[in-house]
Parts: C-alpha cells; sequence; structure tokens
C-alpha cells in the first residue's frame, strides 16, 4: 500500500470520528488499461463525498450510488466488477474486455482501520484478513516472505490485503539535498533511513517519517541485510564514507545502488573500489553514477526528482536512455553535478 492508499485510510478514520457512514473499496484484479492497480483503496461517504479514485468518474458515481443503497444498508462486504462485457465496459469507460473488480467493505468498528494504522506508524508489515461473510477482519505480522509483497489474495470467503513499507531507501549522508530526496521518497511510499555520523549534519536533520541512523555507513549497511527491495544512494562528497557504503552495498542484491558526482569523480572512486576494496567489474558496474536520470538537474531539489525518477525506472524494469540537449547548457562545476 502506497502513501496515496494511506491517506484514504486517514481519511476514512476522520469522516468516520465526525459521524459519517463510509465504504471503503479495495481493488482486486484489473484487465486492460486502469488508473489504479491491485490493492489500491477508494473511499465513498454517505453523502456522496470520495476520497481516492479507480476511473475518470463513472465508476465513482456508480460505487456513490451502491454505497448509499446498498453496501452501507446490509452493512456486509460485497464484491463488484465493472466492464465484464464490451457494454459495460463502454458504460464505465473502460477498454473493450477491460475489467475493474472491487471489495466494498462498510468502515465499522470490526473494520479496524485505526489499530491498523497505528502499527503501520511503527513501521509494521501488517496483513488484513477480511471475511467476506461476516465483515470481520484479522491483522496479523506478516511473515518475512511476505515482509516484500504487495499481493493480494480474493477467494470465495476472504480477501487478504499486506499493508506497510516495501521498499526501502537507505541515504548516506544528512545534507540538504537528502531533505528533499527523503521528503519525496517518504511521499512515494519508501521506508527512508538516512545515515550520518557527522554530528554537524546528522544534528540538524528532521525529516517527518525517516529513520536518522549515526553509525558508520558500512556497519548501517550490514545491519540492515538489504534486499531485492532495497536501495543505497550515497550524497556525502566524502570518498570516507561514501565508498564505506558502497563497498558493502556492491556486494549485495539491492535493487539499486547509486553515489552522487560528476563522471571524472565517478571513474575514481571506482578505481578506489577496485584497488582498496577489490570490487570486480560486474559489482562496479551496477554503480549508478552520477546519480538520477540527466535531465539537467542543478538544484537539490531537481536532482531529487532526477534520482527519483531513475529509482522509478528501475522498479518496473525501464532503461531511460540519456537525453540529448536540445540547447546550449550552463557548464556545472565538475564536482557538483549529479
Amino acid at each position: 500500500m502506497d502513501n496515496v492508499d494511506l491517506n484514504v485510510l486517514r481519511q476514512i478514520t476522520q469522516w468516520v470520528a465526525a459521524g459519517h457512514s463510509v465504504v471503503l473499496g479495495t481493488i482486486t484484479r484489473t484487465w486492460g488499461s486502469a488508473p489504479r492497480p491491485p490493492g489500491s483503496a477508494v473511499a465513498v461517504r454517505d453523502d456522496g463525498l470520495v476520497a481516492g479514485s479507480v476511473s475518470g468518474g463513472c465508476i465513482e458515481d456508480d460505487l456513490i450510488d451502491k454505497a448509499r443503497e446498498g453496501v452501507l444498508a446490509s452493512g456486509l462486504p460485497q464484491v463488484v466488477r465493472y466492464g465484464i462485457d464490451a457494454d459495460a465496459a463502454h458504460r464505465f469507460g473502460l477498454p473493450c474486455g477491460g475489467l475493474i473488480e472491487l471489495v466494498l467493505e462498510p468502515v465499522l468498528p470490526r473494520t479496524q482501520l485505526d489499530v491498523l494504522l497505528a502499527r503501520l506508524a511503527a513501521g509494521e508489515r501488517v496483513r488484513r484478513v477480511l471475511t467476506i461473510a461476516t465483515g470481520e477482519v484479522l491483522l496479523q505480522a506478516a511473515t518475512p516472505d511476505e515482509a516484500m509483497s504487495d499481493e493480494l489474495l480474493l477467494t470465495d470467503t476472504s480477501l487478504t490485503t499486506h499493508h506497510g513499507p516495501h521498499w526501502r531507501l537507505l541515504l548516506i549522508g544528512a545534507g540538504q539535498m537528502t531533505q528533499y530526496l527523503a521528503q519525496m521518497a517518504t511521499a512515494l511510499g519508501y521506508q527512508v533511513l538516512v545515515c550520518d555520523p557527522r554530528e554537524e549534519y546528522a544534528n540538524s536533520f528532521e525529516v517527518p517519517g525517516a529513520t536518522l541512523l549515526r553509525g558508520m555507513p558500512d556497519d548501517t549497511v550490514q545491519a540492515l541485510k538489504p534486499d531485492g527491495h532495497t536501495a543505497i544512494i550515497a550524497l556525502t562528497h566524502d570518498p570516507k564514507l561514501d565508498d564505506l557504503a558502497l563497498m558493502e552495498a556492491l556486494t549485495g542484491p539491492a535493487f539499486y545502488v547509486g553515489a552522487i558526482g560528476s563522471r571524472l569523480n565517478q571513474a575514481k572512486r571506482k578505481e578506489r573500489l577496485k584497488e582498496h576494496f577489490g570490487l570486480s567489474e560486474a559489482q562496479l558496474a551496477r554503480l549508478h553514477g552520477p546519480v538520477g536520470l540527466k535531465n539537467g538537474a542543478r538544484t537539490p531539489p531537481e536532482i531529487a526528482v532526477s534520482i527519483l525518477a531513475e529509482l522509478t525506472a528501475v522498479r518496473y524494469g525501464y532503461r531511460v536512455p540519456e537525453p540529448v540537449p536540445v540547447k546550449a547548457q550552463v557548464p556545472v562545476e565538475a564536482g557538483c553535478a549529479v
């Protein structure tokens, strides 16, 4: 569940606290073109107000009718499908053969959204099991195998969803750019960790939702136990800190390892990692540097955008070719290029 859907759950709790009845919808299956993937959440209030979205508006209109007349009245979950045939697909603005399937459940005390949000705020990964026939909800700790999964399972009797952070981003250095990068990455649903043993940087770092670690970078990477859902980016410009983190990161399974610095500095860094730490050519080839998509970014927030754009591309299996400038570029000081 990403931060967009977490905001839907938070909105639901506010509506309920204000005395409204609410239906929570969870997308369980899509086929063809759909604006949101399975697991995404939408909420409909008793007066027709909607949080989240599943279409351009046609499906939401029908959900409002169902919330007012059906699901809220029965008090029990329902499975609804849109676009099973060509006529329905046309009616709801889906491509022919398109399908969106949702489970709609009235939000009642048994829904346990407050408990779920509290556990997510504590950084837990939670398995939520909804019994379709009764609306009862069971919250369980996700197993290690499930900790990095966003998969859901809808059967004839239950809906199982997984909640909590499953993409991790470790940033080495708590400087100005890290402030922007941590804020943006948190909004994208990453569990953000920032490592910096330097007091002059760590003492002034504060980004809601990000965790500050003051140990040495190599120890921090080892303790993190990176996996295929972990990204590690070195941002200090200090070889004593960046190289230690990269040495550990490049020998593990992290899906993305990057470092700030110009092409010249990247070449020098690779020589150091090869000579002093014995990294192989294959391991060094995994290093993204200069870090981020090459889009002319210069300011810290611009560079943060370029880094997260590249992270997103790598996550979804895309390689974005280096762009060709369409006009003369203002030279960037070599030591400050991304």
